[in-house]
């Protein structure tokens, strides 16, 4: 394992930070990346961090979950649009990969395709700032949609790029140290935004506000790229470029003969009414009240902290039983969405049933975080080695199917209304937990 040298006082000081930053003597020790990366690895370091970080608040500033569907709500956009709206920005960014993704690592360099996917992230948000400020109904919905998923096919150019890039320039042992640091620095950011909304209240142009949220998250694009730019990647490191969806293809008897894998599946399909009901909470909420732009902030802010507090304890709990934190994630979601219909049918109006959907929304958003977590383990114990690529690739295949199809829940907003989408999905939740005690036990931690 070579020791990096950095010859010139920029370089030093830059080493310096970085030996503080990831916070030990054996800092600057390169481990699983090309020895000609030793040295640049400060820089790349805080590359990688900066855009990152850029991205992932640009995210945020045109969350699918959040921000869009309070959009397409003031512009008077049928319900159906928002019923699309995570849909397609899952499936978006996940479909394309399985097909692309052998291609790109192919590539010798891979920076170039996460940049790109960068610039058309800022082009797509760019046109959507443009389509709030001149479009309206049914011509808003469609234009937001087709945007969507020209960013959500770029996010997915990003996604699949940037794995590569980090694990050719980024020491091994200093990874998750930099996800940290990106993560934690990106929800100071979108607490800060949510509380900057609440104070900005009502204003004249509702219109622009989205605008310039969309806008600026276009320009951290940009920004992103340019940063991403400054990562001196090593050319090289093209094995490993299977096609995922050619072998989620070959591997779609796995549904037939493992029966677990297969309930597992069902299961994971079932937990999507969780993941598609955050849109109609906040169209419930837009409808429901005058709150204006400070809702949209305490969503943000309840969006926020959902993760920040459960994520540790639903980790916790999935070390001891994948199996019970799904069925209970799946329970708290389908409890909060029945709690949730009954509050916006009990007649409460302004300031309190703001707050009551904040924290409905904070919950469902808990129960989101425990299904992905808890499925996410789930599937890491129940595969092997030599299961393991397939069963993933046959799961993100039929899951971002199953997404797409989804989004026809949208329909039911406008035949009924918003609150029994909800209950409906929270009913669907119920009945999933129930479904997940059924699965076999494969958890192998049950002690303190």
């Amino acid at each position: 394992m070579p020791a990096a040298t950095y010859p010139s006082a920029p370089e030093r000081a830059l080493g310096q930070l970085y030996d503080f930053v990831t916070g030990d003597e054996d800092a600057r020790v390169c481990r699983d990346i090309p020895p000609e990366s030793c040295d640049d690895q400060p820089r790349n370091f805080f590359a990688y961090l900066g855009a990152n970080l850029l991205s992932k608040v640009a995210d945020e500033l045109s969350s699918a979950k959040l921000v869009l569907p309070w959009l397409l709500g003031a512009l008077g956009a049928p319900a159906v649009f928002v019923g699309l709206l995570v849909p397609i920005r899952e499936s978006g960014v996940l479909l394309p990969q399985l097909a692309v993704a052998a291609y790109i690592r192919r590539m010798r360099l891979r920076k170039p395709v996460w940049i790109i996917g960068a610039l058309l992230s800022a082009l797509a948000l760019g046109a959507m700032a443009l389509a709030a400020l001149t479009l309206a109904g049914a011509a808003a919905g469609w234009a937001v949609v087709g945007l969507l998923v020209v960013f959500s096919l770029a996010r997915g150019l990003c996604s699949v790029s940037a794995k590569d890039v980090l694990g050719k320039t980024v020491s091994k042992s200093r990874r998750g140290r930099l996800m940290g640091w990106s993560a934690g620095i990106a929800g100071a950011a979108t607490l800060g935004l949510g509380l900057a909304l609440g104070v900005l209240g009502d204003v004249a142009s509702e219109r622009l506000v989205y605008a310039l949220l969309l806008a600026a998250g276009g320009v951290l694009f940009v920004l992103g790229a340019l940063v991403f730019a400054g990562i001196r990647e090593q050319p090289g490191a093209t094995a490993g470029g299977g096609n995922a969806l050619t072998e989620a293809l070959a591997s779609l008897d796995l549904l037939r003969t493992d029966r677990d894998f297969r309930r597992y599946l069902l299961t994971r399909i079932g937990l999507l009414s969780l993941a598609l009901a955050p849109p109609f909470y906040v169209l419930l909420l837009q409808r429901s009240s005058d709150t204006a732009l400070s809702g949209l902030g305490l969503l943000i802010i309840a969006s926020g902290l959902a993760s920040a507090l459960s994520a540790p304890i639903w980790g916790r709990l999935s070390d001891r039983s994948a199996r019970l934190v799904i069925a209970l994630a799946a329970a708290v979601g389908g409890v909060t969405g029945i709690a949730t219909w009954v509050v916006a049918q009990d007649g409460v109006q302004g300031a309190a049933l703001a707050w009551l959907l904040a924290g409905l929304f904070l919950s469902v958003n808990i129960a989101h975080a425990g299904v992905r977590l808890g499925r996410k383990v789930y599937l890491v114990d129940l595969a092997n080695s030599d299961n393991r690529a397939a069963m993933v690739a046959v799961s993100n295949t039929i899951i971002g199917i199953a997404m797409l199809l989804g989004g026809v829940i949208g329909l039911l907003a406008d035949l009924y209304d918003t609150a029994t989408v909800i209950g409906i999905l929270g009913l669907g939740a119920l009945a999933v937990a129930v479904y997940a005690l059924g699965l076999r036990e494969v958890s192998v931690d049950h002690g303190d």
